[in-house]
């Protein structure tokens, strides 16, 4: 049984490491001109807003996923991981704010490209189908249904939009224009290779990956590693198998294991007695919803790890 700190971290406050950026979980602090400080925050975020309430236990499952995903997918590519313990390059006093929810990572030059491979139809990828029967100017089959599996995982990019900005998908095409043809074509194997390995291993517990999206830096000397967060409930969406053959014959998005139960509540939520228009700042969280939404992360590690 996986049990977080009861204390939510909305956002840290490490005096004795300078700070680099805050994104939208994650605040990095520099160690030396080489390492990062990754602590992973208990904040949500949800159409590219940042809510006001954390959900507790949050950035500790994150940081704990993506540690078990690093382990289990070593072989295909490197990653970020030093290996050093992330309380060692803070005070004592400030253990507690990165204690299990920190990486302490190589400093990369990042990729503006997200590599996001899709085995299933879901979200922006369903709704670009019903215009164009195509995803990211990939071609796709007719008769696709909401949900539906892919004959194949096929590379969806995006490009890396500034904070508070929505990433755009992009085709390869595109990508090859940003970092050339070699790297593309690189990355783009490599995801694919990633998301076939980790499909594998989640439908094994009982879970489908519908798709997910990769990040990836260069070292100085050029070699290729994957980076920040990596098949995190964050970055990917993960369904139980129970419910998805239903979902998918009702046409309807299966039930699932990241941030939708957010997203589902604020789609219906009021402000000032209107729809919330998706701009900061985002309505109040019930705590139902924030206790729901923790549980639905606790529960997606516990099936992964157990």
């Amino acid at each position: 049984m996986i049990t977080p700190s009861a204390s939510a971290l909305h956002t840290s406050a490490l005096t004795s490491l300078p700070l680099l950026a805050r994104g939208k979980v994650r605040d990095n602090y520099a160690v030396g001109d080489d390492r990062i400080l990754m602590v992973a925050s208990d904040r949500l975020s949800a159409f590219d807003v940042i809510m006001g309430e954390p959900i507790p236990g949050k950035g500790e499952l994150l940081t704990q996923m993506a540690l078990f995903w690093f382990d289990k997918l070593g072989h295909i590519v490197p990653n970020h991981l030093t290996g050093d313990d992330p309380e060692s390059v803070v005070t004592p006093a400030e253990v507690p704010q990165v204690r299990s929810r920190s990486m302490l990572v190589q400093r990369l030059q990042p990729i503006p490209v997200e590599a996001v491979v899709r085995g299933y139809l879901a979200g922006s990828g369903w709704k670009e189908y019903q215009e164009s029967r195509a995803v990211c100017g990939v071609l796709l089959p007719e008769g696709l249904t909401n949900a539906a599996r892919l004959p194949q995982p096929i590379y969806t990019p995006a490009a890396k939009a500034a904070m508070g900005e929505h990433d755009e998908n992009i085709t390869f095409e595109r990508t090859v224009e940003m970092i050339g043809l070699e790297l593309a074509t690189k990355i783009r194997d490599i995801s694919i290779a990633l998301y076939e390995a980790a499909a594998a291993i989640a439908l094994e517990k009982g879970m489908i990956i519908a798709d997910t999206k990769f990040e990836f830096g260069l070292t100085p000397a050029g070699e290729l590693v994957l980076m920040d967060e990596v098949l995190t409930p964050d970055s990917s969406r993960y369904w139980p198998v129970e419910g998805y053959e239903a979902a998918l014959a009702a046409g309807e998005n299966p039930p699932s294991y990241d941030k939708q139960f957010v997203r589902d509540w604020l789609e219906q939520a009021q402000v000032n007695g209107k729809p919330w228009n998706k701009t900061a700042p985002a309505p109040r969280l019930p705590r139902e919803v924030v206790e729901k939404t923790a549980a639905k992360y606790r529960e997606a590690l516990e099936r992964l790890t157990a």
